[in-house]
Formats: structure tokens, C-alpha cells, sequence
């Protein structure tokens, strides 16, 4: 199976089709747009893929011709393109997950933009004000599409960031296989109740523990991000000197080892790792969540030491993210609950017939056209503290569309003021999450363990 680890990028032959989307919309929180590059063309497709020994899966989706989707590789401050192209039998959308793109990008069906069909296109085109690892897929019929593997990962670069030796990109994802690899239910009603469906065969970069060459005695670059429907994840690195240099997309305020650090659907790591000095050595990333540890991944040294020092790596550069004014902000409660209603819930866009999970004792499952109300009618420019409540014995990632916020401060723990967009709350934890609404539109909050925001736990903000 061939992996593609780079964008491939085409010209389109519709350059108009491009222009409709204006000057206007492109770079609406970069300031004045430059003029729109050849869109990189995301085709959907359905394909034969080899996720487990001598099985060859059916019916796995991707972005392109062959291989798990291309890693999109874009420049903070510069306008990107993008062309979704529908080659599959469902409608589709590109959700572009963590950065703050305008409202009219951002791919959420009939709330947003409307679905992309068979042999349809959608053109998307921003400008990226942010750098970091980032991700992408739809936000249609999730837990299928994403289930069976549109999900691909985003580097924004900085051409200010501190010199690396090497960087390794990883997807990291589950599937739902039976013994003879082909997929399987996607979902059962009692563990959507709960903490998910878990897969069956777990991979990175769409293998089982692939291995990659790196300078011996260098500093490497790892960016993991975590694509799963379901999964929570703990890393840890043995095997070498490793710190955490940024969380979803944001450098972190200052440097911790991963030891043990827990991050859930949707959440990405960067790690700054120096080589062993030794020809041949091994240094693994591991998940040592729950009771089946995992090595994900392997870096192995090669060549002659390089001799770097972890602690002469200079800092990120921190992204724009406006400052909150947390005397001034605005509180918003928010209650995760689950329900008792367990009705079915109709839907635009592959309802799982149920609804186990509430926010603010609304249960809504994302994909209906008449939506609930929103959960708040937010000013423009002006600043909001969440004071999130997670009642449920269960774990949420919760991520906000469109926006960043700061970590502030929670119950159960002592927590780093880290910038981000999505949070992994605790059972029973209360946080508060302080951002400044400076993106207008409609935009999702909602838990990103899939079974749990289609069966219930979803609602949006509107800035105005």
C-alpha cells in the first residue's frame, strides 16, 4: 500500500468556479486577502487498503487515488486553496478542525454550507492566521466517513520556527474490522451510552507500528494527531529525552515530558525529541492508556550523532489568538449530562437513531434542519469565560469551531494557560475556558467521541 505523506497539488481547470468565493471571505481574520492559488484538489474516493496482515480491507475512504489522505501542507499568513471533489455514493463536507477559518469554510452541512454530492465540488479558500498541527475531515455522516478513514492531517508552517533535524507526521485512528478485515458495525447503543465504540485494529499513519529514520544525536519534530471516533489516548516516550513543545495547534506555555499526558479525539502533540547518540537506536512513542498499552511508533538513529541539545531549541512563536478580558468577560454555564430520552432524533446527515447525551439538558444531535437555539448570542470582539460542569462519569473532548480559548482553571487539577480548541474534561471536573468571540458566524461546540456528539451532545454559539 502506497502512503502519501505530502499534498499533491493540482491545477484546477475552474478557476472560476474560485473566483465566486471573493476576496472578501479569503483571510477574514489575516486581514486583506492575496490573490487565490491553485486549489489542492481533495477528491474522495472508496479503495482497497491493507490495515491488517493479509486482509485487504473493502470500502475504505480517502482523499485521492491511493493511500490514507494526503498530509495538507500550508504557510501561516498564506492563502490556501482547496478544491473538495465528491467521488463516493454519500455527501460530504471538509471541516478544517482547529483552524480559525470564516464561517462560510468551515463545512458544516446545511448550518453552514450546503452537502456536496456525488460528482460534486465544493471550493474552499482562507488564509491560515495560525501555525500548528491541525486536521481535517467531514462533518457529514461522521462516524462512517470518518469511521472508514477521511481523516487527514494539517501542518500550518512558520518559517520563524527554531531548526529541526527531522519531522515525522502521524495519523492516529482505529477501525472497526472483523477477523476476515472487513469492517464491521460502527457503533453499539451501549457503549455510544458510555464511553464509545472502541476499534478493533489500531494504527498510525493507517500501519501498525511504523518505524522512521532520524539523525542520530537530533532533534526531531513529531506531530501526532489523534483523528479517532473514539479514542483517549496517554503517551509516553522511552527510549530518548522528550519534551511537549505544543498542544492543538499552540505552542504551550512552557515545556513538560509526556509523561503519561492524556489527550482525546480531535487533540494533537507536538513533541521535540533528541535522538539517541547511538547508530540503531530505538526510541518509541507509546499509549499506555488502560489496560492494552500500545507502541505506536518508532523512531530509529542513524548516521553519525549531531550531538543537538534539547535545551538550545528556541521557543515557538506564539499564534495571534486575541487576549480575554477576564474582568470584563461574560460567564456562560455549561452542564454535559446525559439523557434519559434514547428516542430517535431524525437527521440530514446519518442519525444514530438515539439520544443518550445533553448539553445544558438539550440533547441535539448536530445534523437536523431546524436546530436547537444556541446555547448563547455572543458580541463581536467581546470576551466569555465557560464555566464547563461534566456530570457524566465519562470523559468529553469538547471542541469549540472557529475560535481558540484559554485554559483558565479547573476543579479536579492544576492546569498549564494553554490556548486551544478542544478540552479534555474530566468526570465530574468543572473548568472554565475564557476566549474572545472574534470570528462571526455559527460555530459547533460539541464532544468529539463521535457516537456521543451524534447522539446528543452538540449546540453552537452565535457572534454577531
Amino acid at each position: 500500500m502506497t502512503v502519501l505523506t505530502r499534498r499533491n497539488l493540482l491545477k484546477a481547470t475552474a478557476a472560476a468556479g474560485l473566483a465566486g468565493i471573493g476576496a472578501s471571505t479569503v483571510g477574514k481574520l489575516a486581514g486583506l486577502a492575496a490573490p487565490v492559488p491553485d486549489p489542492m484538489v481533495l477528491r474522495t474516493a472508496s479503495i482497497q487498503a491493507e490495515l491488517m496482515a493479509g486482509a485487504p480491507t473493502k470500502n475504505v475512504l480517502t482523499y485521492g487515488e491511493a493511500g490514507m489522505p494526503p498530509v495538507v501542507r500550508m504557510r501561516k499568513g498564506e492563502p490556501f486553496a482547496a478544491r473538495l471533489i465528491n467521488g463516493i455514493d454519500d455527501p460530504t463536507t471538509i471541516h478544517w478542525h482547529g483552524m480559525r477559518v470564516p464561517n462560510k469554510m468551515d463545512g458544516v452541512p446545511f448550518l453552514i454550507q450546503p452537502y456536496v454530492y456525488q460528482g460534486d465540488h465544493f471550493d474552499y479558500a482562507f488564509t491560515p492566521p495560525d501555525a500548528g498541527t491541525f486536521w481535517y475531515h467531514p462533518h457529514c455522516n461522521t462516524l462512517e466517513q470518518m469511521g472508514h478513514g477521511l481523516t487527514g492531517v494539517i501542518v500550518v508552517e512558520n518559517p520563524s520556527d527554531p531548526q529541526f533535524d527531522s519531522e515525522v507526521v502521524i495519523n492516529l485512528r482505529d477501525w472497526r474490522l472483523g477477523d476476515d478485515g472487513q469492517f464491521i458495525e460502527q457503533f453499539r447503543p451501549r457503549d455510544a451510552a458510555r464511553a464509545g465504540t472502541y476499534g478493533t485494529v489500531r494504527t498510525a499513519n493507517w500501519l501498525d507500528q511504523p518505524q522512521y529514520d532520524a539523525p542520530a544525536g537530533g532533534l526531531v519534530r513529531l506531530r501526532a494527531a489523534i483523528t479517532d471516533v473514539t479514542r483517549i489516548y496517554a503517551f509516553r516516550v522511552d527510549g530518548a529525552e522528550a519534551a511537549v513543545i505544543a498542544l492543538d495547534g499552540n505552542p504551550v506555555p512552557q515545556r513538560f515530558a509526556p509523561d503519561a499526558l492524556q489527550l482525546g479525539p480531535g487533540q494533537r502533540l507536538e513533541l521535540a525529541i533528541r535522538m539517541p547518540d547511538d547508530e540503531g537506536a530505538i526510541v518509541s512513542l507509546r499509549d499506555v492508556r488502560g489496560t492494552k498499552p500500545k507502541i505506536l511508533t518508532t523512531l530509529r538513529s542513524v548516521g553519525k550523532s549531531l550531538k543537538r541539545d534539547l535545551r538550545d531549541l528556541g521557543d515557538l512563536e506564539a499564534n495571534p489568538v486575541a487576549v480575554v478580558d477576564f474582568a470584563g468577560a461574560q460567564h456562560i454555564p455549561l452542564a454535559l449530562s446525559a439523557t434519559a430520552e434514547n428516542v430517535a432524533v431524525d437527521s440530514i446527515c446519518g442519525s444514530l437513531g438515539y439520544s443518550f447525551w445533553a448539553i445544558n439538558k438539550v440533547p441535539w444531535p448536530g445534523d437536523t434542519p431546524d436546530p436547537t437555539t444556541p446555547l448563547a448570542e455572543l458580541k463581536l470582539g467581546k470576551s466569555y469565560v465557560i464555566d464547563m460542569e461534566n456530570l457524566t462519569p465519562h470523559a468529553h473532548p469538547i471542541h469549540l469551531h472557529g475560535m481558540s480559548f484559554k485554559v483558565l482553571s479547573s476543579s479536579t487539577r492544576q492546569v498549564l494557560p494553554v490556548v486551544s480548541d478542544t478540552y479534555l474534561i474530566q468526570p465530574d471536573e468543572k473548568v472554565q475556558l475564557g476566549f474572545v468571540a472574534d470570528n462571526p458566524g455559527i460555530w459547533l461546540l460539541h464532544c468529539h467521541i463521535i457516537e456521543h456528539q451524534k447522539t446528543g451532545m452538540t449546540s453552537y454559539f452565535r457572534v454577531v
